[in-house]
């Protein structure tokens, strides 16, 4: 497999952008990605045999189970993200090594536990995000990994798309394997 087959298969939607100008409407559509991942994750998930559910979605990459995990594992820290943001002045924020958690014990356990997990983070970070003021959406956080400040509204954008990227990776997995 070329180095731009497994490229394509590790960003199947593109590199994540980071939108420096913002509009209403993209955040509203940011906002309903947010809102209806969870269902798409439950879809493309649902008649999954264990088996498949441990299938890599690319040479060297996670498994469908591993990925869903992580996707509830990320989110929740999108959402203590999205509430240290809100109630500190530009805190910084924690990294994790996600390549580890994905290693650990409970990525074996079955999908159920994160499905769930995704529909509440998703429930309650819909909520706070509808309600926030103009003011609010432009509240920061500062991430040492990157070295950059992220305002709530990047932060929108980018678990928008990060439902999005690890979605695909499901969906275009059991296309491929014709599940």
């Amino acid at each position: 497999m070329t180095e731009l087959e497994l490229n394509k298969l590790r960003y199947p939607i593109g590199g994540m952008p980071i939108p420096l100008i913002f509009n209403e409407l993209e955040l509203k559509n940011w906002i309903l990605d947010i809102e209806k991942l969870p269902a798409q994750f439950r879809t493309a998930t649902q008649n999954l045999t264990p088996s498949q559910l441990d299938t890599a979605y690319r040479p060297r990459g996670w498994t469908v189970r591993q990925v869903v995990h992580h996707v509830a594992d990320s989110h929740i820290n999108a959402y203590i993200r999205l509430k240290n943001a809100l109630t500190e002045d530009n805190p910084t924020i924690k990294p994790y090594e996600e390549h580890l958690w994905a290693e650990l014990p409970d990525s074996k356990m079955p999908i159920e536990i994160s499905l769930k997990i995704i529909e509440n983070i998703h429930l309650r970070m819909v909520e706070i995000l509808r309600g926030l003021s103009e003011t609010d959406f432009q509240r920061t956080f500062f991430h040492p990994g990157s070295q950059k400040t992220f305002s709530i509204k990047t932060l929108a954008a980018m678990y928008s798309w990060h439902g999005q990227h690890h979605l695909a990776h499901v969906e275009n997995l059991g296309k491929r394997e014709k599940w």
